[in-house]
């Protein structure tokens, strides 16, 4: 009972540090013993992979030390570097969006509805007419032009254009800046960091 208790607690332990990860593997070794780790397995060994999302919304991902939490740099690099050269917006941010919505999962589907990498809601998806939000090419390519329509609105100021990513622009111009929403305050804030970290790692 205690080696189980001692597992589990770890395995929460875990997953409470690495809530950016996207996913967890858990198998079993040849010993008999459940893991739990970031790190895929060895070749041939059977496991599980367990997703652990961290939406934008998500009050749960607030207590995530942004300043420290790992970065990617290589996922989606071609679909990233084609929809800054066609929307003028910088990789970082692009990046720093990705991160924030959806921790680079294609599949996300926030409870709100939004989805894919950079968490496009339905509607959004289809003004853009971004034919299939699931797919990472189009989907980075609509939330880049939607965040570059964002910045020319606000005047290249990043903080509103999060804000405005978040809130929507009427909420924006409505409180003549970032409006009075926790979730949007937080969203801000996360983005501001990742921004200027993916802007000191090359984007």
């Amino acid at each position: 009972m205690l080696n189980l208790m001692a597992m589990v607690l770890a395995a929460l332990a875990l997953l409470v540090a690495t809530p950016l990860q996207a996913q967890v593997y858990k198998f079993v070794d040849d010993k008999g013993i459940v893991n739990y780790t970031n790190i895929a397995p060895p070749a041939g060994q059977d496991f599980q992979v367990l997703r652990f999302p961290c939406y934008a919304a998500d009050p749960k991902c607030r207590s995530v030390s942004w300043e420290k939490v790992a970065l990617n740099t290589q996922s989606y690099l071609s679909e990233i570097q084609q929809a800054a050269l066609a929307t003028g917006v910088d990789q970082a941010l692009i990046r720093a969006i990705i991160h924030a919505e959806s921790a680079y999962q294609s599949d996300a589907v926030s409870p709100k509805g939004a989805q894919g990498l950079m968490q496009l809601m339905p509607q959004t998806a289809k003004m853009l007419q971004v034919s299939d939000p699931f797919n990472p090419a189009k989907n980075i390519d609509g939330g880049a032009r939607y965040l570059a329509d964002l910045l020319l609105q606000f005047d290249g100021d990043v903080t509103l254009a999060a804000a405005a990513y978040n809130a929507g622009p009427g909420a924006v111009e409505k409180y003549g800046g970032v409006p009075p929403y926790e979730e949007t305050r937080e969203y801000v804030r996360r983005v501001n960091i990742l921004n200027k970290r993916y802007s000191a790692a090359g984007g």
